[in-house]
């Protein structure tokens, strides 16, 4: 791989497909090259990753029509490739080599069911026709001999909405998935991914060209500060105009815009739960529809900018950029749709690069400076609430915060419950589904503690140190 540029080999894998799907799309030679890119991945007739070289290559198939936007049918922005979701073992509860054969026989006792039986050597069985997945047995094993083999991404998926079909691969129930893309992350065979639109990026770039009303926005994440760790931010934001891109700004921006206006709306209504994450939203209308009135009816910092952007630039087309599976289904949204042409995430960016083989170590470095440290330190967890704070003290808002700043979804369900029964010591609730914030996005390069410095870091660089400020220079 030479330079180190993902955490995982999988998505590595993802990487390279897309890499070959979107040089071909530059050159115009997809749909007559699409054949020949499984073989460019997999070179020679010996599989790396697979039983077989067909197998693999059918696989490589599969994951190329999910890098050309996936099933039309399905409107989830996750998907599972079933072909290559078939070498994890069987889920559920399962007796392992330290039962002992004792004579107590407490599993069977407590089985309701009926579903333990035993050998010549008192050794449990687990019949799965009749097991209800219950857990009894495994509690009440003195030799906790019975455990739970959840699958990585069952275990990965906090809203319980990955389920096995009869076919012995993931099944994702859409009405209960939020998209954070969680399992994307986890699935160690790359079985679940999420559909790129790196076309229309592409699409939209090479139509730009040559037409001087036409601009294209590149408005990239906070996050960004802790990818790309192999080189600097601003040899990326030359990359960006490299590509194509007329503009690169700041979601940071939005995030100022928004931070300056959830401050009024919370003091107004006295309770409010953020907005910024599409995940987070998407869970509170899956799991606590009654709640929807308490979200705070501000745009997310992407749409909130793409709309200020759109407002003053008839022609523009905008392109979100960051780690966020869940915004490529927020940007689907009738609310967002018109101000939003096509999210793409860092690893599609690091994919985008290399298909124009734009080496970025090699470039000069460019400015980003739009936002605020407030605006930027969104991309963690706590960051809007300290953002929801210091909008409040410039407005000179007397109003009390008391936030409870949820990092990762688990955390988010406890607040919510807890709102739910009136018991919840806190008026507003910043909910982020990955855990760390965005930081922990499915589609960053690299996912850790360090990250959370870089942002911070990052927001000290700011040049404009006010949420006052930054959003001045919009007026």
């Amino acid at each position: 791989m030479g330079i180190r540029k993902f955490d995982t080999k999988v998505q590595h894998l993802k990487y390279k497909v897309l890499r070959e799907v979107a040089r071909q799309a530059w050159n115009d030679t997809l749909l007559e090259n699409i054949v020949e890119i499984p073989k460019i991945i997999v070179p020679g007739k010996t599989p790396t990753m697979r039983c077989c070289i067909y197998k693999e290559r059918a696989i490589l198939n599969e994951r190329i029509k999910i890098a050309m936007g996936g099933d039309k049918n399905n409107p989830n922005v996750i998907e599972v490739i079933d072909i290559a979701c078939d070498e994890c073992p069987a889920a559920g509860y399962v007796v392992t080599e330290s039962c002992r054969g004792c004579l107590a026989h407490r599993c069977e006792d407590v089985c309701k069911r009926g579903a333990i039986t035993f050998d010549h050597n008192h050794v449990a069985h687990i019949d799965k026709s009749k097991c209800v997945e219950c857990g009894q047995c495994a509690k009440v094993c003195p030799f906790a001999a019975i455990v739970n083999r959840k699958r990585p991404c069952q275990n990965a998926c906090k809203v319980k909405a990955i389920s096995i079909n009869e076919d012995n691969a993931a099944a994702i129930d859409n009405s209960k998935c939020i998209q954070c893309g969680a399992c994307v992350y986890q699935c160690p065979f790359g079985a679940i991914t999420d559909k790129s639109y790196i076309l229309d990026v592409i699409d939209i770039i090479k139509k730009s060209e040559g037409n001087k009303k036409y601009k294209v926005y590149a408005m990239v994440a906070p996050s960004i500060s802790s990818q790309f760790t192999y080189a600097k931010l601003g040899q990326v934001i030359t990359g960006l105009k490299d590509l194509g891109f007329h503009t690169v700004i700041e979601a940071a921006l939005g995030a100022d815009m928004v931070a300056a206006a959830e401050s009024k709306e919370l003091a107004e209504k006295g309770f409010l739960t953020s907005s910024c994450c599409p995940a987070f939203v998407q869970y509170i209308k899956s799991a606590f529809p009654n709640m929807l009135p308490l979200v705070s009816h501000n745009l997310s910092p992407m749409a909130t900018l793409a709309k200020f952007i759109k407002s003053t630039d008839l022609n523009a087309k905008v392109i979100f950029i960051g780690p966020c599976t869940a915004k490529k289904a927020e940007a689907q949204l009738e609310s967002v749709k018109p101000y939003i042409d096509a999210v793409m995430t860092f690893e599609e960016l690091q994919a985008l690069f290399d298909s124009k083989d734009i080496d970025i170590t090699e470039l000069g470095e460019d400015l980003l400076d739009n936002a605020s440290y407030f605006g930027r330190i969104f991309a963690r967890s706590g960051g809007l609430s300290d953002a929801v704070a210091q909008g409040l003290k410039e407005q000179n808002i007397d109003f009390e915060l008391k936030a409870v700043a949820c990092d990762g979804i688990e955390e988010c369900r406890v607040a919510l419950l807890k709102k739910n029964k009136n018991v919840l010591d806190a008026n507003f609730i910043e909910g982020m589904a990955c855990v760390g914030g965005c930081i922990g996005g499915a589609g960053c390069l690299t996912h850790g503690e360090k990250n959370k410095a870089e942002v911070d870091k990052y927001g000290r660089e700011a040049l404009e140190k006010t949420i006052s400020d930054a959003v001045a220079v919009l007026k």
